[in-house]
């Protein structure tokens, strides 16, 4: 009973029966047969094989079948017979290699050139790549499961006929060195140009006539339709190169082609010829050649074996030229990108003819909104028009790229990239699928004669030329200046050295005392970070807190500040302090983080700190920002019996509404009200508002930066029952808090 593999009705079927290799499978050429040999290690395969390809005719000759189980076997068998058109060959067998050295024995040891080899193999993992398959000659590739029937009768009769082909060339040493020449010159060329063009050239040889012709390649444009178009053009052709093919005056060209291509074939007339490649990565090229003459029997023969031969180049030429483009152009727009602009102002940069040129890195604003509105498909149909736009109208010479997701850069003339000309692309709305979408920019420049260094520095000064824009205002533009570069690694420089400080523990904490106004009495103090530099200096937290905000390292510098204040509780508690409230800043950077909360209880459960005496400061303007998550977080934090305070309080702009809604224990004066108590006529007026307005909302209220009595005094008058700045207590150390805090304990 057989047993068979079937996926559809062309498969091929595996029978039980083993074909062994003997004398009666050798049959020679003169016995009017192609003979096909298959050597695998599977008798299987032998049989299916067989099965597959049974009353078959190439050529009206049958097919006669040589049976190998071993690459040993192999050999012998090919020593002897020297008429084998089609060889079949598994990849894998005693040795995962020994196909390929099968092959080498073939090719280079028996000099057999003319056999066709198909290399097989039920193992995917094991194909040879492409630098192998070329080395060693191998004329397909496929796996056992893709071979149906069909398949299997089309690679055959394919190779058979380029076998036949090829021993009728033979007779012709002239024309076949030409074909073995011009497809090692071919293969050593790099780009699709040069190969294209070398085609055209090299078939002129072939024939014996003028290189008039050109080649094409199809192309998908985005509305699905396809279109030739020119990569490579000679004699009278030359200037057609890039054109569509659709657009020419003789229709005739366009229309051949496009046979070529849909019935993949060559096609030839009285005095041209229009020849179609195969291949995964050439069947959508084709050339037109001008011949002037019909060509005879073994031209095109020669033809049809130099197309054969071609379409393993030009399907590596395609490879390489998919991976340049990915490297190198946007596969949107088509326009260079990041790394390609990189390159084109290294050139510009090394070129020893001067010209002033701009770089200009162009920011479509609120860009992400409308394309998450109006769709990624219509964000993708704006980013082309914009791309269309900038190449038509900024004018000629110069270079547009598509360096990020809605960030385009122009290389060109001073005079054509400058702000004016950029900003006004954007006046005009754009007209995208019958809608107006009106767009605004942002512009970064950098004038490279004014530029040190290699492209890549050139566009990160245009970003921060850019990142400027975007802060001092949107629709606008900003041209880098050296001071800005110097601001900004004197940034990465700081980060870096707050990393290490804070790694090597040269951060530390100190306290703040804060008062009863009334009694003078201690009741509690805010917790204050401090850097001091390895040569004493130190490092204000307005500079340094923001940077530690910037590079995410606030996260764990806020918890260790929170751990260190919640320890020094402990501390202060054993000291007889009971009620004695320690604050803690909270940057918002640290409060939006989603592990917060937890981060919270965890310190205060490790350090044993009672909730009910920590205060947790936030700022005026994070306690206006998302109401509502911020009311579901404080909401949690108060279940902890944490208390918050709003720092900074006055200097934002608070909805009073908003403001009941919070879980908030304290406000917090702002020292620049406190200030301005004692030095104009209305100084006290907000202060007082602010006393008053926690006094209705029955919350706490403390001033902070009090710097001399009578401040002290118009407070205390004003009712402010807390008070915290230089006239009480400068920030103190652990240790020196404790002795002052013992110095002040006859006013508890």
């Amino acid at each position: 009973m057989s047993k068979t593999v079937s996926h559809n009705e062309d498969d091929l079927v595996f029978l039980d029966e083993t074909v062994r290799a003997s004398d009666d499978n050798i049959l020679g050429a003169n016995n009017g047969v192609w003979l096909v040999m298959i050597i695998d290690d599977d008798a299987d395969v032998h049989s299916a094989t067989t099965f597959a390809l049974s009353n078959v005719a190439i050529q009206n000759r049958p097919l006669a079948f040589l049976h190998a189980y071993s690459a040993q076997q192999a050999r012998e068998i090919l020593a002897n017979e020297p008429d084998v058109a089609v060889i079949l060959l598994d990849v894998v067998m005693e040795q995962q290699d020994e196909g390929l050295q099968l092959v080498h024995y073939i090719r280079d040891v028996l000099h057999r050139a003319e056999v066709r080899i198909i290399l097989r193999t039920g193992q995917p993992g094991y194909a040879p790549e492409i630098d192998a398959i070329q080395q060693f000659d191998i004329n397909d590739y496929k796996t056992k499961s893709e071979l149906t029937r069909i398949k299997l009768y089309t690679v055959v009769t394919a190779a058979i006929r380029s076998y036949e082909q090829i021993c009728t060339i033979n007779a012709s040493s002239r024309g076949l060195d030409m074909i073995l020449r011009a497809s090692t010159e071919l293969m050593a060329m790099q780009t699709l140009e040069e190969f294209t063009a070398g085609v055209i050239t090299q078939i002129s040889h072939l024939l014996g006539i003028k290189p008039d012709g050109l080649f094409c390649v199809q192309e998908t444009l985005h509305n699905q339709e396809t279109e030739l178009f020119v990569v490579a053009a000679d004699g009278k052709y030359q200037d057609l190169i890039n054109h569509p093919v659709s657009a020419f005056e003789d229709a005739q060209i366009g229309n051949t082609l496009v046979r070529a291509l849909s019935e993949g074939r060559n096609i030839y007339g009285r005095d041209y010829a229009a020849l179609h490649f195969t291949g995964n990565g050439s069947s959508n090229f084709a050339t037109f050649l001008k011949i002037g003459r019909p060509l005879n029997e073994n031209e095109l023969r020669l033809l049809e074996v130099f197309c054969s031969n071609i379409s393993v180049g030009l399907s590596n030429i395609m490879l390489v030229t998919r991976l340049h483009n990915s490297a190198f152009y946007d596969s949107l727009t088509k326009l260079p990108n990041r790394n390609r602009l990189k390159e084109i102002i290294d050139e510009n940069l090394a070129s020893t003819e001067y010209r002033p040129t701009t770089l200009a890195l162009i920011d479509i604003d609120h860009f992400a909104e409308t394309n998450d509105t109006l769709g990624h498909q219509f964000g993708d149909m704006l980013l082309l028009a914009v791309a269309a736009r900038l190449q038509s109208r900024l004018g000629d010479r110069l270079t547009v790229s598509r360096v990020g997701g809605d960030t385009f850069g122009v290389l060109g003339d001073d005079v054509q990239v400058n702000p004016a000309a950029v900003l006004a692309q954007f006046e005009r709305p754009f007209s995208i699928d019958g809608q107006d979408v009106q767009l605004s920019a942002t512009v970064g420049l950098v004038r490279l004669a004014e530029h040190e260094g290699r492209g890549v520095e050139a566009l990160k000064n245009a970003h921060i030329a850019l990142k400027r824009a975007k802060i001092q205002q949107r629709t606008g533009y900003s041209y880098f200046s050296r001071s800005m570069g110097v601001d900004i690694r004197e940034r990465v420089n700081m980060m870096h050295a707050l990393r290490a400080a804070f790694e090597e523990k040269r951060l530390f904490v100190v306290y703040q005392p804060q008062i009863d106004m009334v009694t003078r009495a201690p009741v509690g103090a805010e917790a204050l970070l401090r850097w001091q530099t390895e040569d004493a200096t130190m490092i204000s937290p307005n500079r340094f807190i923001p940077i530690a905000e910037y590079s995410g390292l606030i996260i764990e510098l806020g918890e260790w500040v929170l751990r260190q204040a919640c320890q020094e509780l402990v501390r202060i508690q054993r000291l007889g302090y009971a009620d004695f409230l320690m604050s803690v800043n909270v940057s918002q950077v640290q409060f939006r983080h989603p592990h917060f909360l937890s981060m919270l209880k965890k310190a205060l459960e490790d350090t044993g700190a009672p909730p009910h005496c920590m205060e947790l400061e936030i700022t005026e303007s994070m306690a206006m920002e998302e109401p509502d998550a911020l009311i579901k977080l404080l909401d949690q934090i108060t279940e902890t019996g944490v208390s918050i305070a709003i720092d900074d309080f006055g200097t934002g702009f608070s909805s009073l509404s908003h403001l009941q809604k919070l879980s908030v224990d304290r406000l917090k004066i702002d020292r620049a009200f406190v200030t301005e108590i004692t030095e104009s006529s209305r100084g006290s007026s907000i202060a007082e508002m602010i006393i008053q307005l926690g006094r209705n909302l029955e919350l706490d209220v403390i001033a902070e930066g009090v710097e001399d009595e009578r401040q002290a005094k118009i407070l205390t008058e004003l009712g402010c029952p807390f008070g915290q700045g230089f006239l009480f207590s400068r920030p103190l150390s652990s240790d020196v808090l404790h002795t002052w805090l013992r110095e002040h304990k006859e006013h508890q």
